[in-house]
C-alpha cells in the first residue's frame, strides 16, 4: 500500500469518528433518557469532519489538495438540509483559502456547485429509500470529483494516471456509500430507542393504571356490599357499624386516588413554612400504634428540639404524607420481627438532613434504583404509590432523597431539604 493510499484511509478514518461519536450521544441520550438530539448537535459530526479531513489532507504538489472532503461535504449537504450545506461551502471555502496554493479558484467552483446542488437536492433526498440514497450520492460525487479533475487539467496542465485516478474514485465511492450505509443505520437505531422509550413510558402508565383500578375496585366492591346490608338489616346498631365500614372504605379509595393525584402533579399546590420538628413528631404519632402491633421500637434523635426549630417551604398535608409513608415501609420491611426505626434531624448551612433508618430486610442496589418509579415494589401486597409520591413530593420541595441499604441489615432514607431561614427581629 502506497504513501497515498494510506493518507487517504486516514481522511476516512476522520469521517468514521465522527459517525462513531455520533452513535455515542444517541445511546446517551437513550442511557440518561435526555431529550431527543436537536438538529444543530447532529450538524457538527459532519462539519468536523469536513475540517480534519481539509487540514490534514494528502498534498501531491505545491498547487494541488487531495483529500476526502467530498464525502462528508455530500452527505452533510443532503441529510442537513439547504441550512448546513451553506455553512458547509463557507467553511470549506474558507479552509481551502487558508490551505493555499493555485488550485483554491478550481476547488472553489467544484464547492460552490456541489454545495448549491445539495441544497437543492436534500428536500427530495430524505424521501428516498436506502438504493435512491446511494445512487444520487455516488453520482454528485463522481460528478464533483470529474469537474475537479477538468479544471485542474485545463487551468494547470495537469495530466494523473490512470490508476491514480483509478484509486482516488474508488477509495472516495467506497467511503462514501460506507459512511451512508453507517449514517442510516445510526438514524434507524436512535429512531428504535426513542420508540423504546416511548413504549416503556407507555407501559408505566398502564401498569399504573392496572395498580390503580385494581386498588379502587377493592374498598368500592367492600362499601357496596355493607350498602347492601343496610337494606337487609334493622338493628340500628349494627346498621351503623355498616354504614361506618362503608365509609372507611371509601376513605382508603379517596386515599388511593389521592396517592396518583400526588405523582401525576408533584409541584406543591400551596407554599408554607413547615415546622419540621413538629411534623415529624405528629407523623411519628400516626405511626406509633403500627409500629407497637409490629413489635417495632421508634427512636428519634433531634439535636435540642426547643433551640433548633428546624423550618422548610412547602405543602403540610403532603409533607405530612411522605414521611408517614417512608416510616410505614420501614416498620413493614422488619416482617413483624421487631426492631428499632431510628430517626434523626439535623441542619447544616442552608439545608435540613432527616434520615429515617431501619433494621428491616435491605434492598439490593438494583431494587434501590428502581425506587419511586410505578408499580414497582418490594412487599408483597402493595403498589408502590407510597414511595413514588414521596419521592414526587420531596421533589415539588426542591428535595432530594438519598437511599443507602444493605440486604438483611437494612435501609436508610435521608431526605434533604432546603432550610427557610427565619429573620430575626432586632
Amino acid at each position: 500500500m502506497d504513501l497515498f493510499t494510506k493518507e487517504l484511509l486516514i481522511n476516512f478514518l476522520f469521517i468514521l469518528l465522527a459517525l462513531c461519536l455520533l452513535q455515542i450521544l444517541y445511546m446517551a441520550t437513550y442511557a440518561y433518557r435526555s431529550k431527543e438530539l436537536k438538529g444543530w448537535i447532529i450538524a457538527l459530526f459532519p462539519i468536523v469532519s469536513l475540517a480534519l479531513c481539509m487540514v490534514f489532507p494528502l498534498i501531491s504538489n505545491e498547487d494541488n489538495i487531495w483529500d476526502l472532503r467530498y464525502v462528508p461535504f455530500i452527505l452533510g449537504g443532503l441529510y442537513g438540509g439547504y441550512k448546513l450545506g451553506l455553512i458547509q461551502i463557507g467553511m470549506a471555502l474558507l479552509i481551502r483559502y487558508l490551505l493555499g496554493g493555485l488550485g483554491f479558484y478550481s476547488a472553489a467552483v467544484v464547492i460552490i456547485i456541489t454545495g448549491i446542488a445539495l441544497c437543492i437536492l436534500s428536500k427530495y433526498y430524505l424521501k428516498m429509500n436506502l438504493k435512491q440514497k446511494l445512487l444520487l450520492s455516488v453520482t454528485l460525487l463522481v460528478i464533483g470529483i470529474t469537474i475537479s479533475q477538468t479544471l485542474e487539467a485545463v487551468s494547470f496542465s495537469v495530466h494523473l494516471t490512470g490508476w491514480f485516478l483509478l484509486e482516488y474514485y474508488i477509495i472516495n465511492i467506497l467511503g462514501l456509500i460506507i459512511s451512508t450505509i453507517l449514517w442510516e443505520g445510526i438514524h434507524t437505531y436512535s429512531v428504535l430507542l426513542q420508540d423504546l422509550i416511548k413504549s416503556e413510558k407507555l407501559k408505566m402508565v398502564s401498569h399504573l393504571a392496572a395498580s390503580i383500578s385494581h386498588e379502587v375496585r377493592n374498598p368500592l366492591t367492600v362499601s357496596r356490599g355493607f350498602i347492601q346490608l343496610l337494606f337487609e338489616e334493622t338493628s340500628s346498631e349494627k346498621r351503623r357499624e355498616f354504614a361506618s365500614f362503608a365509609l372507611q372504605e371509601l376513605d382508603r379509595a379517596t386515599d388511593i386516588i389521592n396517592d396518583y393525584l400526588t405523582f401525576a402533579k408533584p409541584a406543591i399546590e400551596k407554599n408554607e413554612k413547615i415546622n419540621i420538628n413538629e411534623e415529624i413528631q405528629l407523623a411519628i404519632n400516626v405511626i406509633c400504634p403500627l409500629s407497637t402491633m409490629n413489635g417495632v421500637e421508634i427512636e428519634q434523635e433531634i439535636s435540642d428540639p426547643e433551640q433548633n426549630q428546624f423550618m422548610t417551604i412547602g405543602e403540610r398535608k403532603k409533607f405530612q404524607q411522605c414521611l408517614i409513608n417512608i416510616m410505614k415501609n420501614g416498620i413493614e420491611s422488619m416482617d413483624s420481627k421487631g426492631g428499632k426505626l431510628q430517626i434523626q434531624l439535623s441542619g447544616f448551612q442552608d439545608t435540613v438532613n432527616i434520615t429515617i433508618s431501619d433494621q428491616g430486610v435491605g434492598m439490593s442496589q438494583e431494587q434501590i434504583n428502581r425506587l419511586g418509579q410505578p408499580y414497582f415494589t418490594t412487599k408483597e401486597k402493595g403498589t408502590g404509590l407510597g414511595m413514588m409520591v414521596s419521592y414526587s413530593i420531596v421533589k415539588g420541595m426542591n428535595g432530594i432523597i438519598h437511599v443507602s441499604s444493605e440486604l438483611g441489615k437494612g435501609t436508610c432514607f435521608k431526605l434533604t431539604l432546603p432550610a427557610f431561614q427565619q429573620q430575626m427581629d432586632l
